[in-house]
């Protein structure tokens, strides 16, 4: 039946040369139902056996250009591609590969995907030599390769990499109070160091950030270091921690001596329990070594940490050793806690502004329904979101936009990750207390019971 049915659209092509519906059909069956081992002959004899010279169907115009471009044909399938959709675009953005117009293909390629991103080809941008946009952040690690040798002031370099991307309070999003705070006892120090030291005030210091994950503690510390106009160092655990004994000391000695040398300077330890957690808890002494390192390096006899000022964050504060929390070291403590309402909001307008959107999008209602939710949620909650839009495009074939009913599905799919954290913070806030160091936490909770 397949067969019949080539032989009669070969034989209806043979007698009307310049059909061009009866070309395309033809190659479709052949593509279709023939035997893969003569689809390329019947596909060539067909060609040859037509005379079609103008095709008004932008999809047959597309399906006979590939034809063409498969028996080498590509200036002729640029004559039958006079439609200039994006689809059409993309041939002949081949079409000129294959002639070695490299540069008019890329031209014509990109125009295509900036007017319609579902016809991106991966394929092509290979063999055009354009890589697939790929959003790298500012300051991220590349790999490395470290041996185990002594940790040299020169070798701090290949440990870890300053962000390039300038980041202020601007960027982030609600978190009001601690601006503030942070404005009035680190930042000003920076900027006028004159009046600080006049009243025998040190510029710097350690900052203890804590709260639950994915609410900005790091983004918070690169912003605060973009307030200061210092360099920000990125510490990562991995950075220090080494299976020698001996090493991680030496390689915390070595950050804090480089950074002692680019003063104004911010350095950040994330995750700080992994580094300063309660001694008596450690069953290793190596770990309690390093913990005392730590301390000496912060506030000890021989070392000056004017104008490096150090910032840590945990989601464990309760985890991190007390002697950490003296006068000198991190004697600040600040509570990053979940956006409310208002900062909920502005976060989601930061997040959406560059994403096609449909104009009816309501970000404050979905602001509303998202009490409890952190930086982190809310971006999962634009990222499903964008997922049903990218979906939607590709079956459509023509881009689509992130419509309420995507942002209200992922709402009810998401859930907030702060509620088992803010539970366990409770419990300490309660009942380990004793300096009234989770005041903070317990104003919290009463204020997010009420939203």
């Amino acid at each position: 039946m397949s067969q019949d049915l080539i032989s009669l659209l070969r034989a209806a092509l043979d007698g009307s040369p310049h059909n061009a519906k009866l070309l395309v059909g033809l190659l479709e069956a052949v593509a279709a139902q023939a035997p893969p081992e003569q689809r390329a002959s019947m596909e060539r004899s067909a060609l040859d056996a037509a005379r079609v010279e103008a095709v008004e169907s932008e999809a047959d115009q597309r399906t006979l250009a590939r034809a063409l471009l498969r028996h080498q044909r590509a200036e002729q399938a640029l004559l039958i591609l006079s439609g200039q959709t994006p689809e059409n675009l993309v041939v002949r953005a081949r079409c000129l590969l294959a002639l070695d117009r490299v540069e008019e293909a890329k031209r014509l390629y990109d125009t295509a995907v900036a007017s319609n991103a579902t016809v991106q080809d991966t394929e092509l941008e290979r063999l055009l030599e354009t890589p697939v946009a790929r959003s790298v952040p500012a300051g991220q690690p590349k790999l490395r390769v470290i041996a185990n040798d002594d940790t040299a002031r020169s070798e701090v370099v290949r440990l870890f990499a300053t962000p390039v991307e300038r980041i202020t309070f601007a960027d982030v999003g609600g978190l009001d109070q601690v601006k503030q705070q942070i404005q009035r006892k680190i930042v000003l120090p920076f900027q006028k160091p004159s009046i600080f030291a006049r009243f025998k005030k040190k510029v710097g210091g350690g900052i203890l950030m804590y709260g639950p994950p994915g609410c900005g503690k790091t983004l918070m510390a690169r912003a605060t270091a973009g307030e200061c106009g210092a360099e920000f160092f990125n510490v990562a655990i991995s950075d220090i921690l080494d299976m020698y004994i001996g090493e991680s000391e030496r390689k915390l000695h070595a950050i804090f001596d480089k950074v002692r040398s680019k003063t104004p300077a911010v350095l950040f330890f994330d995750e700080l329990e992994a580094l300063a957690g309660k001694r008596q808890y450690s069953r290793e002494g190596t770990s309690s070594k390093l913990v005392s390192q730590f301390l000496a390096e912060m506030d000890g006899f021989a070392h000056n940490n004017q104008g490096v000022l150090v910032l840590g964050a945990t989601n464990v504060p309760w985890a991190v050793d007390p002697a950490f929390r003296r006068a000198g070291r991190f004697d600040r403590t600040l509570f990053i806690p979940p956006p409310d309402a208002a900062a909920r909001q502005q976060i989601l307008e930061g997040m959406m502004r560059e994403r096609p959107q449909d104009r009816g999008v309501d970000l404050a209602l979905v602001a509303k329904r998202s009490s409890g939710y952190s930086g982190a949620d809310l971006l999962n909650i634009v990222e499903t979101a964008a997922d049903e839009a990218i979906e939607r495009s590709l079956a459509s074939g023509t881009e689509s936009v992130i419509m309420q009913a995507d942002l209200l599905s992922a709402l009810s799919e998401v859930k907030s990750t702060t509620q088992e954290w803010l539970s366990t913070a409770r419990n300490y806030a309660r009942y380990a207390n004793e300096a009234g160091q989770y005041d903070d936490v317990l104003t919290f909770l009463k204020q997010h019971t009420k939203e």
